[in-house]
C-alpha cells in the first residue's frame, strides 16, 4: 500500500472550548486528488491551516496531521518550516493580499528557491524566469512588477508560481479562484490541473463550488459545521449524494451548470456522474 504523503486523523480546531472542526479523517496519496467542500464556516480553510501549521493566533489543533511523515499539530516552527514549501505548498484565496505589495514579483518567487534549493546568482535569475514561464508570464516585465499593476488572475498565477517554486510533492488551493471572474477563473482553474498532473503531485483542494471541486479532484470531503457529513468519489457522490446537504450541493451545482448553459464546460467538463 501507498504510504499517504498527508494523513489526517480526529482533527479537531477549537477557538477556546468551542469545536470549529471536529473529528476530521483524510488522506492524501502521492498523486492523489482529494477535495474539501462545504459553505462559508464549514471549516475547510481551517482544516488547510492546520495541515501545514498556519492557523491563526487564538485557534488550536488537536488529533494527527502526518505530512509526508512528519507530525505537525503540536510541532515548532523549527519543524514546519522546513515542510512548507518543499513538501507542501499554499496557493491561497486572494493573492492581492497574500503577496507582499513592496516587493517585485521576481523577489517573491526568488526567496523560496534560494531558501529551500539552494541557488544563487545567476542560477537563481533561471529559475525565477522558468517560474514564470510555467504559469504563462514569460515576458520580463512580470518579474519587475509589483503585485498591485498586475491584474488578478495573473496575480494568481504568480501565487501559484510562488506555491509550486520549491517544487513541492503536495499543493494545498484553498478557494484559488473566488476572487477571479469567471473567464479567468476556468484559465487558472486549467493552468493547476496542468501544473498538477505533470508534476504528480498530490492536491488538496478547497472550495464552495462542487462543479469546481468535482472537475480539479477525484475523492471529495463534505464538511458541514466543521464535521464531515460524506465522503467518497466524486462521481459516485454526484451521482447519488447520501446525505441531505450534500444533496443540496448537488443540486445547486446543476442548477447553475444548467444556467451557464455550457459556456464554461462546469460539471459535464467535470464528471460523466453530473449527467
Amino acid at each position: 500500500m501507498t504510504e499517504s504523503l498527508l494523513s489526517v486523523r480526529g482533527l479537531t480546531v477549537r477557538a477556546g472550548d468551542a469545536a470549529l472542526v471536529s473529528g476530521i479523517d483524510l488522506d492524501v496519496a502521492p498523486g492523489g486528488r482529494v477535495g474539501l467542500i462545504g459553505e462559508s464556516g464549514s471549516g475547510k480553510s481551517l482544516t488547510s491551516l492546520a495541515v501545514t501549521g498556519l492557523l491563526p493566533g487564538g485557534l488550536r489543533a488537536s488529533g494527527s496531521v502526518r505530512l509526508a511523515g512528519v507530525e505537525t499539530v503540536g510541532a515548532d516552527e523549527s519543524t514546519l518550516r522546513p515542510l512548507r514549501g518543499p513538501v507542501a505548498g499554499v496557493v491561497f484565496q486572494e493573492p492581492l493580499t497574500a503577496l507582499d505589495p513592496l516587493m517585485r514579483v521576481g523577489r517573491q518567487i526568488a526567496e523560496p528557491v534560494r531558501r529551500h534549493l539552494g541557488l544563487r546568482g545567476s542560477a537563481l535569475d533561471d529559475a525565477v524566469s522558468a517560474a514564470l514561464a510555467e504559469v504563462r508570464l514569460d515576458e520580463p516585465r512580470f518579474a519587475r512588477a509589483f503585485p498591485h499593476e498586475l491584474s488578478g488572475g495573473q496575480r494568481q498565477r504568480v501565487a501559484i508560481a510562488i506555491a509550486l517554486a520549491a517544487r513541492p510533492r503536495l499543493l494545498i488551493a484553498d478557494e484559488p479562484t473566488t476572487a477571479l471572474d469567471v473567464t479567468v477563473q476556468f484559465e487558472v482553474l486549467d493552468l493547476l490541473d496542468r501544473l498538477v498532473a505533470e508534476r504528480g503531485m498530490g492536491l488538496l483542494f478547497v472550495s464552495h463550488d462542487l462543479a469546481v471541486v468535482s472537475r480539479m479532484t477525484d475523492r471529495v470531503l463534505v464538511l458541514q459545521r466543521g464535521v464531515a457529513v460524506e465522503q467518497g468519489d466524486v462521481r459516485e457522490i454526484l451521482r447519488a449524494p447520501q446525505h441531505a446537504y450534500t444533496r443540496q450541493l448537488v443540486a445547486h451545482a446543476r442548477e447553475l451548470d444548467a444556467a451557464l448553459d455550457g459556456a464554461s464546460g462546469g460539471l459535464a467538463n467535470g464528471s460523466e456522474g453530473a449527467q
